[in-house]
């Protein structure tokens, strides 16, 4: 425990000090990462919830994945899948060892998805583990679909993924003898948050961590500017609010999380969730500040994704800078054990 401290520590310091050093330091566009429907974004169902871990942490051969747009059950092995979901969430163009710690986490997520499946089916699915948008890149995708879309960088990108695959084939991350919830997203405030914070429910593995590396990253801060008569729409279809008088006084008391993400707003008196205001003004995350000026609301916003978990920009930075994938995992998934199955 002493060794495993001190390591912690270490790592910890140099993720501080190095953003100072490598000032500068560019992370792929996450313009064209995760889609909003993927396993990394809170806008969709299958990550954002924190149930309890399955009863085993055994795995059948195969995943059974629904095609949304088709209604087709996809029977696909293990390794398989393997390709076919790290390339929804990051661009094979990335560092391979996050590409490695992106697998080892998506494999994880949805390995516990099926056993929860198999434990308590829910009939919607057909038999399935889990509902995908195949030609739409959510949460997996097929080989047919990654020719047509890659080209002649075909052969090129299928070889990374199978590198990828061919290293971590069959590696999950447990606590406890139980598959964990490995949730990710693109890109983090600066710290990750605590799972308890944003949807309730204490992982010991879901806390926040410092991950300095995402202030450098392409679409770390943005601004959402909207027009009072917006505003007034969104709030009433959110949350059937009728917004009246100064603007300025639409917006007051904010609470936070530890890592900034807000819990809840005051908006025309009313107490809303942080995670709604998101949803309903179209913001990337809940870490946000709201200004009124020049009748106009500006949202400025940090990070993209709910926070929770491993920040794959965060990933990408320390892979940049020497991390290998069982220390990018071990970082942001503390106390988690990577095991063999």
């Amino acid at each position: 425990m002493k060794g495993k401290t001190a390591w912690c520590m270490i790592l910890f310091l140099l993720l501080l000090l190095i953003p100072l050093i490598a000032l500068g330091a560019k992370i792929p566009d996450k313009e064209s990462g995760p889609p909003a429907s993927s396993a990394a974004e809170s806008s969709q169902s299958a990550p954002q919830s924190a149930t309890g871990p399955p009863q085993s942490t055994q795995t059948a051969a195969v995943f059974k994945i629904l095609d949304e747009p088709t209604g087709e059950v996809l029977t696909v092995d293990d390794k398989e899948f393997l390709y076919g979901a790290v390339v929804t969430e990051m661009s094979p163009e990335s560092p391979i060892e996050a590409l490695k710690a992106q697998a080892v986490s998506a494999y994880t997520y949805y390995s516990r998805l099926r056993a929860q499946q198999k434990e308590k089916p829910d009939a919607s699915l057909k038999g399935a583990d889990f509902s995908a948008d195949i030609s739409g890149w959510k949460l997996y995708t097929t080989k047919a679909e990654m020719q047509k879309r890659w080209g002649s960088k075909f052969d090129t990108y299928y070889q990374t993924l199978g590198k990828v695959a061919d290293a971590v084939y069959g590696q999950t991350l447990q606590d406890d003898g139980q598959l964990i919830c490995a949730t990710y997203y693109a890109i983090s405030s600066g710290n990750t948050e605590a799972a308890k914070d944003i949807w309730g429910g204490d992982y010991s593995y879901l806390v926040p961590v410092a991950s300095p590396g995402d202030l450098y990253a392409s679409g770390y801060s943005t601004t959402v500017t909207l027009a009072p008569q917006q505003v007034q729409q969104a709030s009433q279809k959110q949350w059937g609010i009728s917004l009246n008088g100064d603007p300025s006084k639409w917006f007051g008391k904010v609470e936070r999380t530890a890592s900034g993400s807000v819990t809840n707003q005051t908006l025309g008196g009313k107490t809303v969730k942080g995670g709604e205001v998101r949803t309903a003004f179209g913001l990337r995350s809940a870490n946000y500040t709201v200004t009124y000026a020049n009748d106009k609301f500006t949202f400025s916003v940090k990070g993209y994704g709910h926070g929770v978990g491993m920040s794959q920009a965060g990933a990408e930075y320390m892979a940049q800078h020497g991390s290998n994938y069982k220390q990018i995992l071990e970082w942001y998934y503390p106390g988690a054990k990577l095991v063999s199955v």
